[in-house]
C-alpha cells in the first residue's frame, strides 16, 4: 500500500510517500525548486517521491493532504458574521478550499494523467490532527499526550490530545484569532523582522536583553492565560481581526501583512525600522517576549498534564521550533519526556497526514521506533564525479578515512568545510548531510562564517553537534537530542572550550549525533575528537541566504561564489589550496 502525503498550497508545502507504513522518501519543496517556504502544489517533491519508490501517480493508492476545508466551518461562518466581513473573507476562504479540493486534479494535469488513471481518492486531515500525528506516531512513546502549537490552520492554532498505541484522541483546541504563532509574529514584525520565517531571529537575540518587568506585565495583556490551560489574545493589539488576510501567497511564497496594531504601537513604541541598528529597548523586549511565551508555552503543557496524568509529552508546529522553550519544559512542568520531531514545522504535515490516515484511519499498526531524519534527495560518488568532470573540476576521491583525516586536518588549521553526504534531511536543521563544519573551539568562527559565507545577523548563535555519550560532559543536562531541537546550559567551564557554539547566555542548540543513526557524521566528529580533545563541531546549514543546497551542483555553486576552504561531497574532496 502506497500513501503520498501532501503539504500543498500552505507555507513550506512538501510530500511524502509510505510503503505498508514505512517511509521512502520525504522532502519538502523549497529544496527542489529553490525558493524558500514555498507555498503551491509540491510537484517537484511528489515527483522525487515516485521516483524514488519506483511507482507512478496511478500506482499511489491513497493520496492525503494535511487540510480539511470541512474543519470548524460551521465557527468559521459564525465568526465571518460576527465580525462583518463576509465578503471578503468568504471569497478567501471559498478560493482556499478550492485549491486544496482540486489537488487530484492539479496533480493529474502536473503528470500528464487523466484522473480516471488515480485510483487513490483524497483524504483531507485537519492541520493540527496532522502536526499531532507527525510527532506522536513516530515518536518512542506507546502512549503520550500531545501539543501542536503553530499560528493558524484550519481556523485552529493549538490542538491537544492523547495518543495511545496507533490511535489518537482530541482533548481541545484554541481557534482563529487567538494564537501563540500570531503573538510571536507580531512581535517579530515590530522588532524588524518583516518576513514568513523569521521568528527564529527574535529567539536568537532574546539572550541579549533581559526581560523588562513593564514590557512583561503589557505583553500579558496581550496573550491572556485561561484557567482551562488555554490561552487567548486581546483582540486589540491586532490588526485585520476582521478579514483576517495576514498571510497571503505571491508567486508561491507565503508574505505575511503586518499583524499589529496602532494600538500595539501605542503602548509598545515606535516599531524598528528594518535597517534600524537593534538598541537596548529592542533586546529587552525580544527577552520579554520569549519569556512570556514560554510560560505560554508551560501553561498549555502542564494543563495538559492535569487532563491526562501522562509523563511523556509530544510537541510538533510552528512553535514547537523555540527549541530554547522544548529545552526547558520538562524542568517547568510535570512531563518527564519530551519528543519533538524532526520537521515539526508545517513541512511535517505531508508525514502527519499520512501517518494519521494509515494509523487512525485505517487502524494498522505502527512500525518500530526509528529516528527519521534524513529522507530526502541522495547522490552516489558515481553521480557526482560525472558531474564534477563535466564542470572541469579538479578533485580527489578519497577513502571515508581519508577524508576524515583531511577534513580534520583543514578544521583544525581555521578551514570552513562543505559537508555534502547521503540524504538531505528533512526539516528546517542541518544535521550532518548538508552542514557546513567549523572547529568550535575558534572564538573568531562566528566572524569567520560570517565574513566567509554566511553574513547574517552576528546575534545568530551556530550549533555544536556532539558524540551523545559525552553530552554529559559538556551540558548541564543529559537528553537525546537528535534533531537539533532543543536548546541546553553549557558547563561554565566548558564556555572557553568551546566558544564558538556557546551562545552569549551560555547555551548551545545541541545535536547529539550516534554511530547508529549517522555513522559516518558521528566518525568524522570522533576523528576530529582524537586530535582536538573535543568531541564537537561547529554544525550550520550549508547555504547562504537560500533554501539548504539539495544538489551536488548547488553545492558546489556555493562554495565557489562563497570563500568555503573545502567541499566534500560524498568521498569527493575539492579543496582551494
Amino acid at each position: 500500500m502506497y500513501i503520498l502525503g501532501i503539504n500543498a498550497y500552505h507555507g513550506d508545502s512538501s510530500a511524502c510517500i509510505y510503503q505498508d507504513g514505512k517511509l521512502i522518501t520525504a522532502t519538502e519543496e523549497e529544496r527542489l525548486r529553490r525558493i524558500k517556504h514555498w507555498a503551491g502544489l509540491p510537484t517537484m517533491a511528489v515527483k522525487l517521491c515516485l521516483d524514488t519508490a519506483g511507482i507512478t501517480l496511478a500506482d499511489v493508492d491513497h493520496i492525503t493532504v494535511s487540510k480539511d476545508p470541512r474543519a470548524k466551518f460551521n465557527e468559521k461562518v459564525v465568526y465571518t458574521l460576527r465580525k462583518g466581513a463576509v465578503l471578503s473573507v468568504l471569497k478567501r476562504k471559498t478560493q482556499e478550499s478550492k485549491d486544496v479540493q482540486t489537488i487530484k486534479q492539479d496533480l493529474a494535469d502536473a503528470f500528464q494523467l487523466s484522473t480516471t488513471k488515480l485510483k487513490a481518492q483524497v483524504q483531507y486531515i485537519e492541520h493540527h490532527r496532522s502536526h499531532l500525528a507527525s510527532a506522536f506516531f513516530v515518536s518512542p512513546f506507546e502512549e503520550s499526550a500531545i501539543l501542536s502549537i503553530d499560528g493558524m490552520g484550519d481556523f485552529t492554532s493549538t490542538m491537544r490530545a492523547v495518543g495511545k498505541g496507533n490511535k489518537m484522541q482530541i482533548v481541545d483546541s484554541v481557534s482563529f484569532p487567538n494564537s501563540i504563532g500570531y503573538f510571536y509574529t507580531l512581535c517579530t514584525q515590530f522588532l524588524g523582522f518583516p518576513h514568513y520565517g523569521d521568528e527564529y531571529k527574535v529567539m536568537g537575540l532574546a539572550p541579549y536583553g533581559k526581560p523588562d518587568d513593564e514590557i512583561v506585565k503589557k505583553l500579558k495583556k496581550v496573550i491572556r492565560l485561561q484557567p482551562n490551560g488555554l490561552f487567548d489574545l486581546n483582540h486589540k493589539y491586532l490588526t485585520r481581526v476582521a478579514t483576517g488576510d495576514w498571510v497571503k501567497t505571491v508567486d508561491g511564497i507565503p508574505v505575511i501583512a503586518q499583524k499589529f496594531s496602532d494600538y500595539f504601537v501605542q503602548q509598545f513604541g515606535k516599531p524598528r525600522e528594518k535597517s534600524e541598528e537593534l538598541d537596548q529597548y529592542h533586546k529587552d523586549f525580544a527577552a520579554s517576549v520569549q519569556k512570556v511565551t514560554e510560560e505560554v508555552i508551560f501553561h498549555l503543557a502542564e494543563g495538559l498534564h492535569k487532563k491526562t496524568g501522562l509523563k511523556n509529552l509530544c510537541i510538533a508546529g510552528g512553535v514547537a521550533q523555540n527549541s530554547v522553550a522544548n529545552g526547558k519544559i520538562t524542568d517547568n512542568t510535570s512531563f518527564e519526556q519530551l519528543f519533538v520531531p524532526p520537521a515539526g514545522h508545517d513541512g511535517g504535515t505531508s508525514v502527519g497526514s499520512a501517518l494519521y490516515h494509515f494509523h487512525q484511519n485505517l487502524e494498522q499498526p505502527r512500525t518500530p521506533f526509528a529516528h527519521q531524519a534524513y529522507t530526502g534527495s541522495s547522490f552516489t560518488n558515481e553521480e557526482i564525479e560525472q558531474f564534477l568532470n563535466a564542470k572541469g573540476v579538479n578533485y580527489k576521491r578519497l577513502s571515508d578515512e581519508q577524508v576524515f583525516a583531511l577534513v580534520t586536518d583543514k578544521l583544525l588549521e581555521g578551514g570552513v568545510i562543505g559537508w555534502f553526504q547521503g540524504k538531505a534531511e528533512f526539516g528546517p536543521r542541518a544535521l550532518g548531510n548538508r552542514s557546513i563544519l567549523v572547529d568550535p573551539r575558534r572564538s573568531d568562527a562566528k566572524d569567520l562564517l560570517n565574513e566567509k559565507i554566511k553574513r547574517r545577523e552576528s546575534f545568530r548563535p551556530f550549533a555544536p553537534s556532539i558524540l551523545l555519550e559525552y553530552t554529559a560532559e559538556y551540558f548541564e543536562k543529559v537528553d537525546d537530542v537528535p534533531f537539533m531541537e532543543k536548546v541546553f546550559k553549557i558547563k561554565p567551564e566548558k564556555y572557553h572550550v568551546i566558544p564558538a557554539v556557546t551562545h552569549v547566555d551560555g547555551t548551545g542548540r545541541l545535536q547529539t549525533v550516534d554511530l547508529k543513526d549517522a555513522p559516518r557524521y558521528y566518525n568524522l566528529i570522533a576523528t576530529f575528537a582524537k586530535k582536538s580533545g573535543v568531541p564537537i563541531l561547529l554544525n550550520t546549514s550549508f547555504n547562504e541566504n537560500e533554501p539548504i543546497v539539495n544538489t551536488p551542483e548547488e553545492a558546489y555553486n556555493c562554495y565557489a561564489r562563497t570563500k568555503m576552504d573545502v567541499l566534500v561531497l560524498e568521498n569527493c574532496v575539492i579543496s582551494r589550496h
